[in-house]
């Protein structure tokens, strides 16, 4: 199948930087576009819900006139992360915002319903949804997504326990749509790993907490630079879904990173653990495997000059 346009025409390279619960705000979703990958944040980002309104119009208008402006590189699409779980009281509201600003691409998580999907595709947009197996991927494409995240250990945030080479050959196995992979991914070789394996393209979240235009405490993105895969731990406490984050986050909040309790699953907060306790992505951070590769704070449009770099020299050196 041929990738969408969307996902193809204005890419610099084939990479989708993924929504970042807090951090993900207009600043760094219109620097990543402009760099010229898609650029994404979570609806759920945007507080009080109204300002939903304020960011997608701030983002479209911004990335219309960089592109009317005919200077230099057209700004690629963005993404809008919607949460489909009953705990979310205000998809409803945030879904006609995407509408209303036919918002390019809508990430489902945790959920696929085909209300969303209907939705999004009035207009044209497309869907994709993020899974951690081969039996959830086979229930959005049955429920309408256009394209599925494999989202693979070492993933940031929620991730899976599967190998990436694992979940990719098994959805390549009867899905031919287009297929994005995440999972300890933070340099352009690995980009051209996830395509080798069968994925269009990468999927990258945790070194754009280390940059200027990310909504995060300066102390989070020193963290990240400064930490190694040794220094991520997989745990379902913090939300009742398992997740990886930074050691040095959870010591610093008073707990043992060795000895964390398992939660509840149906009692899921997105970022509170049950019985209270130190807020997830607020007071513990998230982060992927993969950020040995993250040296420095550096801006959106560096990191991406240096993964196109590294992408281009990977191709080389493997197909002469």
């Amino acid at each position: 199948m041929t990738l969408p346009a969307i996902l193809r025409d204005d890419l610099r390279i084939p990479v989708v930087a993924a929504p970042l619960f807090i951090i993900s705000h207009p600043d760094l979703v219109i620097a990543q576009c402009k760099a010229g990958i898609v650029g994404s944040f979570p609806a759920l980002n945007a507080r009080p819900e109204s300002q939903v309104d304020e960011w997608l119009a701030e983002i479209t208008e911004t990335l219309m006139a960089h592109n009317a402006g005919g200077s230099g590189r057209r700004a690629a699409p963005f993404a809008v992360n919607q949460i489909v779980h009953a705990t979310n009281r205000r998809l409803e509201h945030d879904l006609q915002m995407c509408v209303k600003y036919k918002v390019p691409i809508v990430i489902s998580s945790l959920g696929a319903v085909p209300e969303v999907n209907d939705a999004i595709h009035s207009y044209g947009g497309i869907v994709l949804h993020d899974v951690i197996n081969n039996r959830h991927a086979n229930s959005a494409v049955r429920k309408g997504a256009d394209g599925l995240i494999a989202v693979a250990a070492g993933a940031g945030g929620h991730a899976g326990k599967l190998s990436p080479f694992a979940l990719v050959q098994e959805i390549r196995e009867w899905f031919d749509g287009p297929l994005l992979l995440s999972g300890a991914i933070a340099n352009g070789g690995a980009v051209l790993a996830a395509q080798a394996m069968g994925a269009d393209l990468a999927y990258i979240g945790s070194p754009f907490i280390a940059t200027p235009e990310a909504r995060a405490t300066d102390a989070y993105k020193q963290m990240i630079v400064d930490s190694r895969a040794d220094d991520i731990v997989y745990s379902n406490y913090f939300t009742g879904i398992h997740g990886n984050y930074l050691k040095g986050s959870i010591t610093a909040a008073g707990m043992d990173p060795a000895r964390l309790p398992e939660a509840d699953p149906s009692k899921m907060d997105f970022e509170r653990p049950e019985g209270g306790g130190p807020k997830a992505w607020k007071e513990i951070w998230g982060s992927g495997q993969a950020i040995s590769a993250v040296k420095a704070i550096e801006p959106v449009e560096n990191l991406v000059s240096r993964l196109e770099a590294e992408y281009r020299a990977a191709r080389m050196r493997i197909c002469g």
